[in-house]
């Protein structure tokens, strides 16, 4: 489960996909098997959480990771460059972008 935590040392990732309702459904599973079976597995790899909109709209990925290298690394596996492909065949457009933790509340 990610914490969320200014003091963390930790690279912040947040990825939204825009999609159709028609589609969420397929993107949400192969976004869940990527990070089930491949992403998970990587080093570096920490905690991550999918979000979907009401509107099935939108999905939100938040994820945590040791190192931005970590990230930038599976980003540029020959499995996840695969995975990528096939996720935006699904998808009207998706954008990873790191991020620090500036403040926490609650």
């Amino acid at each position: 489960m990610p914490k969320i935590s200014k003091e963390a040392t930790v690279q912040t990732v947040i990825t939204t996909f825009e999609m159709t309702p028609g589609t969420c459904q397929d993107l949400l599973e192969a976004l869940t098997d990527a990070y089930a079976n491949f992403i998970s597995k990587q080093p570096g790899f920490i905690a991550a959480g999918l979000h979907v909109n009401d509107a099935q709209t939108r999905i939100a990925n938040y994820s945590q990771w040791q190192r931005r290298e970590d990230f930038l690394a599976m980003l540029r596996t020959d499995e996840m460059r695969d995975r990528n492909r096939k996720i935006n065949e699904l998808c009207k457009s998706f954008e990873p972008v790191m991020y620090d933790v500036a403040e926490t509340f609650g």
